[in-house]
């Protein structure tokens, strides 16, 4: 469909007013059936969330005023004159009963920036807000940001936490080499941001979290003064290497307005020959149930191909969101068919969902680095997932005992 449309319009003549004005107008006909189309559910889940046909958002999806000049004068033949690659890895939120995205948007000059989307129902109709936002710039400017994960705090802010990028300037021949901070920002309508310093780390940091809750420590009095700011961490030594990090770390921080990592510790670590062998890394801020805190992080391996991302869940008490209660085995969701292609094939990445004041929760991910799809849960089938799903035994030997077990419970005769 897409390649008979440009086909289409730009086989009119591009010399006669008339000829630039249809195009223009099959151009905005065809954006609004892309921004409008229905999406529907897939057949044949796995029972525990439903992914939809279409992804939500893509490079085609971002204005056409972001993309062309739309004065005939000076766009005769009516070119793309910025070019949009990909639309991915978005943080979310529910906001005045606004399903909202705080994309990340890549341009075909490799820079990414930050735009807000918004749909009526987390499915579709997405539409990207007029302007991409205007984020304040660190002490230090960074070349590149993107990746933000959404925390709406108890203490009133909306918290975007997300990865600056530079170049490491102590290899200056090396045009390859980058460093990672931890950026933060907050606003109350995803319009104004005000820019906070960056995380101070010992480490490289990239995927850091905050935490939607103050953490009061026990060994001082309940004030002000005891409670601090908690972030998932994941510390490395550079900035693709983990090196001698060693999971998904924990951090507490008193001052949010300069926040500093004294004291960090591994919740989540990684394991040999698992799909989080490489390293892992906290998806959006957890969701608060009954039953403890919802956690989605990603894992990677490596394989003959490259690096796989996958996704994979687990849940940490709600006294202590350091101590974990659930850790079902394997991955939780992974890029299937067209997921699979694109910029950066096998990976699916996940910085935001949604969870509904009915139970609904919207998982927004991005595969290939290259689209942004949805799949939808509930709070119940999420924590019986991970209540319920076998951890992995980290042996050959203990898988095939915990599919044993598995058939020999179907022997059994149903009540």
């Amino acid at each position: 469909m897409d390649n008979q449309i440009h086909k289409s319009i730009y086989s009119l003549p591009h010399r006669e007013g008339e000829g630039w004005v249809r195009k223009l107008e099959a151009l905005h006909k065809h954006h609004e059936e892309l921004l409008t189309r229905k999406n529907e559910p897939m057949e044949w889940g796995n029972g525990i969330y439903e992914k939809y046909k279409y992804p939500i958002l893509t490079a085609e999806h971002t204005p056409l005023e972001w993309r062309y000049d739309l004065s005939e004068q000076d766009n005769p033949f009516l070119m793309q004159r910025i070019m949009m690659n990909a639309v991915l890895n978005a943080g979310a939120i529910k906001l005045d009963g606004r399903y909202l995205l705080v994309c990340r948007v890549e341009g075909a000059d490799r820079k990414s920036f930050f735009a807000v989307a918004e749909s009526p129902n987390g499915i579709d109709n997405f539409r990207f807000w007029p302007e991409p936002i205007t984020m304040p710039e660190a002490a230090v400017p960074a070349t590149n940001v993107y990746d933000m994960r959404l925390t709406q705090h108890e203490d009133g802010w909306i918290y975007g936490v997300f990865c600056a990028e530079r170049h490491d300037d102590s290899q200056p021949g090396n045009l390859s080499a980058a460093t990672a901070t931890a950026a933060i920002a907050r606003t109350r309508d995803l319009i104004r941001w005000e820019r906070l310093p960056d995380l101070k780390s010992g480490s490289q940091q990239r995927n850091v979290v905050l935490h939607p809750e103050y953490i009061t420590l026990n060994s001082q009095p309940s004030t002000l003064n005891a409670k601090r700011y908690a972030f998932y961490t994941r510390p490395q030594d550079g900035f693709i290497d983990t090196g001698s990090g060693g999971g998904i770390g924990w951090a507490l921080v008193e001052d949010i307005t300069h926040a500093e990592v004294k004291e960090e510790i591994i919740i989540n670590p990684r394991h040999y020959h698992t799909i989080q062998e490489v390293k892992n890394g906290e998806g959006p801020a957890p969701i608060k149930t009954p039953q403890g805190w919802l956690h989605l992080a990603h894992g990677v391996r490596g394989t003959a191909d490259g690096l796989r991302y996958v996704l994979y869940m687990y849940m940490t008490a709600l006294d202590d969101p350091t101590r974990v209660i659930a850790r079902p085995g394997g991955w939780f969701l992974v890029p299937e068919g067209q997921e699979y292609v694109g910029d950066v094939m096998n990976v699916v990445f996940s910085n935001g969902w949604i969870a509904d004041d009915d139970g609904r929760v919207l998982i927004y991910y991005a595969t290939a680095d290259t689209r942004l799809h949805v799949a939808v849960s509930s709070i119940d089938r999420l924590i019986d997932y991970c209540l319920h799903t076998p951890e992995d035994g980290l042996t050959t030997a203990a898988s095939v005992e915990t599919i044993k077990k598995l058939i020999a419970k179907n022997k059994r005769p149903t009540p």
